[in-house]
């Protein structure tokens, strides 16, 4: 399961968590502050994490209306165990999701 992410929201969310502002130039950034958050934010019980394997991160910039009028933006793919079931998925990835809209 994917979700997409502004980077301004993962910036926001890593200040109010840790009290950084940092700057994402690529994905690689962006995983390392992904995984400062769901260190730090109480999104989900500590066993529904147990069942999240990796967040895979890749950028992509979206345009509003012209080339030089872009954000960036990560794309988060959530890898589970296989005996997660799609409630747990759903659960997790929305307790996330969430977070983000929050920060």
């Amino acid at each position: 399961m994917k979700i997409k992410v502004e980077s301004e929201k993962i910036i926001k969310a890593v200040k109010k968590l840790n009290g950084v502002e940092i700057v994402l130039e690529n994905a690689e950034d962006a995983k390392e502050a992904i995984n400062l958050v769901l260190r730090k934010a109480d999104l989900a019980e500590k066993n529904r994490f147990s069942s999240l394997k990796e967040v895979l991160v890749t950028s992509i910039q979206e345009y509003k209306t012209s080339a030089v009028d872009y954000r960036m933006v990560f794309l988060l793919e959530f890898v589970f165990d296989q005996n997660t079931t799609m409630e747990e998925r759903v659960s997790l990835i929305k307790n996330i999701q969430d977070f983000f809209q929050k920060s």
